[in-house]
């Protein structure tokens, strides 16, 4: 790496730790003075509050990273110019987009770093958050019945099953009184019912199961047999995908228009058992993936709007790019939450209502970029 590279990184990381630290504690402080009363409620401790907020920031530093880069880089920048640097740097035959090469490659590792954020730690944060939050007067027994899923029903579309479950438990992924039915290639019906089920060795594991064969001609008058145990290895179905199953039916569309909920996996899990959706659901699941892989892109985005306006030449100049680039950065966070609600609803396909802001303002920071002297 070229000294001049350490030196563009050194001056961005410097502010952009400031204003990520700094967008930390306000975010903390503010939460904390209006939960506090929650907290001392439940009688909670310093250790039991700070893991709370340890589980809470990575969804903080999601939302809060493109913006506090668009401060660090505009931050960066102007100072640059204030002292001439980026005058002298251009004067000695380096052109801007060189110059700015170190601000790219920061966008680009900070896009794959919101990208595993948003897969391995975001999605599970709010549960850790319930968890945490959960009653600490209730008994024992109290708070493990509020593990369990009630009335669950699940529909396996690719192996064309229908589960419909009593009650779940979201941490054992334990059943009682389960009730799978389905159609074979050859058109008999089967149905099991049984008193209770379990994940053991990657196979589902019935009890007291009583099943049913309706063959085609005899409706009325199926073949049964009963038994203790019956372990059902052709049940592919994963414990993981029934818990989407109960994710993607907790969403309301207000709730996902305002930010992706579902990791990529998730997503990707509900579609390979529904290859048919209905027209809400499409729009619903397909814009919450379009989102999660367009969201991590805004880092970068965010440094190509900064860039032409950054880097103008005169004082004045300066404090106007400022000003135009925070205006900007602004009306695009706005255009990408409203692109998710029209997604949602319908209003829009939901590839164009999450990557057009993206498209549309990256485009627009690379051409203003271009036309800087």
């Amino acid at each position: 790496m070229r000294l001049l590279d350490r030196y563009l990184l050194r001056e961005l990381i410097v502010p952009l730790s400031y204003c990520l630290s700094g967008f930390l504690i306000f975010w903390l402080a503010f939460d904390l003075l209006a939960e506090l009363g929650v907290y001392r409620e439940r009688g909670m401790g310093a250790m039991e509050i700070a893991r709370i907020y340890w589980y809470k920031s990575p969804e903080l530093l999601v939302t809060i990273l493109p913006i506090a880069l668009l401060l660090a880089m505009l931050y960066a920048l102007t100072n640059h110019g204030r002292h001439q640097e980026l005058t002298a740097m251009r004067a000695a035959g380096i052109g801007l987009w060189r110059i700015c090469a170190p601000y790219l490659g920061t966008g680009l590792l900070l896009t794959f770093a919101v990208f595993a954020l948003n897969e391995l730690w975001v999605p599970r944060s709010a549960e850790q958050v319930n968890l945490l939050l959960s009653d600490p007067s209730a008994t024992q027994t109290s708070r493990e019945q509020s593990r369990w899923h009630s009335n669950l029903t699940f529909r396996n579309s690719k192996d064309g099953r229908i589960w419909n479950i009593e009650a779940f438990n979201l941490d054992t992924f334990e059943m009682r009184n389960p009730h799978v039915s389905w159609q074979t290639p050859e058109g008999t019906r089967r149905s099991l019912i049984a008193g209770s089920a379990e994940r053991t060795n990657g196979t589902w594991v019935f009890h007291d199961v009583q099943e049913f064969i309706f063959l085609a001609n005899r409706d009325f008058d199926p073949a049964s047999t009963s038994s203790k145990v019956l372990r059902v290895p052709e049940f592919t179905e994963s414990p993981e995908q029934i818990r989407s199953e109960i994710k993607i039916q907790g969403i309301s569309r207000s709730k996902s228009a305002a930010q992706p909920q579902l990791s990529i996996e998730e997503i990707a899990d509900y579609l390979r058992l529904h290859p048919i959706l209905s027209a809400r659901s499409h729009a619903l699941l397909y814009t919450q993936l379009h989102a999660r892989l367009a969201w991590p892109w805004t880092c970068l985005v965010v440094i190509l709007i900064a860039i032409p306006f950054g880097a103008a030449s005169g004082r004045r100049n300066l404090f106007v790019g400022v000003a135009s680039s925070i205006s900007i950065c602004f009306v695009f966070f706005i255009l990408l939450r409203f692109g998710l609600a029209l997604g949602t609803g319908g209003q829009l396909p939901p590839a164009v209502a999450a990557w057009l802001p993206n498209v549309l303002f990256g485009s627009t920071g690379i051409w203003l970029t271009s036309r800087v002297r």
